[in-house]
């Protein structure tokens, strides 16, 4: 039976208005509210406003006076700037072209295992690393079924043929399958079957302070 997935994937984020000011600043008194366990009818007595004004602030339906976001800001005990934080921060994308993958020395690279990192986005807002890179096996590279590292992996087999070895079992990757995994487990390319190889390697782990 399929899993129910939680996160949409074509989701426009409440009708594509999360840049809306409004919007931003409702999501984060509510996400202050919540955080510090005070209900609407609390938040409502602390500043004086009316519940069905707070509802409205926090549902980004109007536009709160300054006089009003310091009212909030007093009774969170946050800078009225804050609440401005989601509106003003910036969304990172990189575009990697064709060929112009940055080669790297990651642990691989001791097996004759040509690493290219496509993308690098550092500290944001998910609180999760990802990096993706373009591996390349040849007649030179070795077998090394023993790669370990936190996070989950994913591969995605461009070219080529290996079998693959996570933990105590191996899988046959061909060109259009994917293998996604612990990586945490003993893993990595246990017998080269057609060369060249070519295939995705996706990690993501949790980000660090």
């Amino acid at each position: 039976m399929a899993s129910k997935l939680t996160q949409d994937p074509h989701s426009t984020r409440d009708g594509e208005r999360e840049k809306v000011l409004e919007v931003a600043i409702g999501r984060e008194v509510r996400a202050y509210r919540r955080q510090q366990g005070t209900t609407v009818a609390e938040l409502a007595q602390l500043t004086g406003l009316s519940i069905g004004m707070l509802s409205k602030i926090e549902n980004g339906n109007t536009s709160p006076s300054l006089t009003t976001l310091q009212l909030l800001a007093n009774a969170l005990s946050v800078p009225l700037t804050s609440f401005f934080r989601r509106f003003e921060e910036s969304r990172q994308a990189v575009h990697t072209k064709s060929g112009e993958g940055v080669s790297i020395d990651r642990a691989g690279t001791r097996a004759n295992h040509q690493y290219n990192l496509l993308g690098h986005l550092g500290a944001n807002a998910s609180g999760v690393i990802v990096e993706p890179y373009l591996i390349t096996l040849t007649a030179e590279s070795d077998i090394f079924p023993a790669f370990q590292h936190g996070g989950i992996e994913t591969i995605y087999m461009l070219e080529g043929a290996v079998d693959y070895r996570h933990g105590d079992d191996i899988y046959p990757l061909r060109p259009g399958d994917t293998l996604f995994f612990d990586a945490d487990a003993p893993h990595g390319p246990a017998k080269l079957v057609t060369l060249p190889a070519r295939y995705l390697s996706i990690i993501s782990y949790p980000q660090t302070a």
